[in-house]
């Protein structure tokens, strides 16, 4: 394998969300949030963006705002899912090689993270690659809600394996711990042996999919960032979503 040459953006949105129903069509100044993700994809500069909708009205707003939608099944069990059949449908031909796998509620993710989600790919051995920022508040070293990437980063390193992932606070003694960003980039067929997989017993424990992967031997290299996206779950978050994206505000440090 080498570094991908032809990566592809596609950002899995639907409508059903226990906590915020209907969130990709939440308003964001005028906005709604899912096109604030795709504007964020579309800085990055690093391929084609697409919009993977389960419902007709998210590919409306973005088609709407300029953007480019595939309708997709509304029952996947996952966003790689989802991802995967508008890939197939988007480009049956295989021109792409590398997927970055954009949540739709992350509205102020930075483009600067999509691009680094690519680093990790550079090493032909890594099948896919995830993100992660160093824990500065402590209350979060101890929070379920905050998963942590077990990765071994000498200091200077900004990329590293990893070996697992938690909603425990791993792993013990001194050092720093690392805030999991849940954004992917696949090659092209470690997305496709991915979503074939059976659910892993250590998935099923932790309710982590990327263990599914690292379960099934497969290899996943975290890069280091030093942000953390926003990810809107709740009116709350939405509300401070708002806050953060303002009129001559820029996503920035939380």
């Amino acid at each position: 394998m080498t570094s991908p040459a032809n990566p592809i953006v596609v950002i899995p949105a639907r409508m059903q969300s226990t906590r915020l129903p209907g969130k990709p069509l939440a308003d964001i100044h005028g906005e709604p949030m899912i096109v604030h993700v795709w504007r964020r994809g579309v800085e990055a500069d690093v391929g084609p963006v697409i919009v993977a909708c389960a419902e007709p009205e998210i590919a409306d707003a973005i088609k709407a705002a300029g953007g480019a939608a595939v309708l997709t099944r509304p029952d996947h069990r996952s966003g790689s899912d989802r991802v995967f059949e508008a890939l197939q449908k988007a480009d049956p031909d295989g021109r792409f090689d590398a997927i970055v796998n954009v949540q739709g509620d992350l509205p102020t993710i930075e483009a600067s993270a999509v691009c680094a989600s690519l680093r990790p790919l550079d090493d032909p051995a890594v099948d896919i690659a995830t993100l992660a920022a160093v824990i500065a508040e402590p209350g979060d070293r101890t929070n379920p809600n905050v998963v942590k990437a077990v990765i071994g980063l000498a200091p200077g390193q900004t990329v590293g394996r990893a070996h697992y992932f938690s909603r425990a606070t791993v792993p013990a003694g001194d050092g720093p711990l690392y805030h999991h960003i849940g954004l992917y980039a696949y090659r092209r067929e470690a997305l496709e042996r991915f979503v074939k997989l059976p659910q892993g017993i250590l998935e099923a424990r932790e309710r982590l999919e990327q263990l599914r992967a690292l379960e099934h031997g497969m290899r996943i290299d975290v890069a280091l960032v030093d942000t953390v996206p926003l990810g809107v779950d709740t009116p709350a978050d939405l509300e401070r979503a708002r806050g953060m994206l303002a009129p001559g505000r820029r996503p920035s440090r939380f």
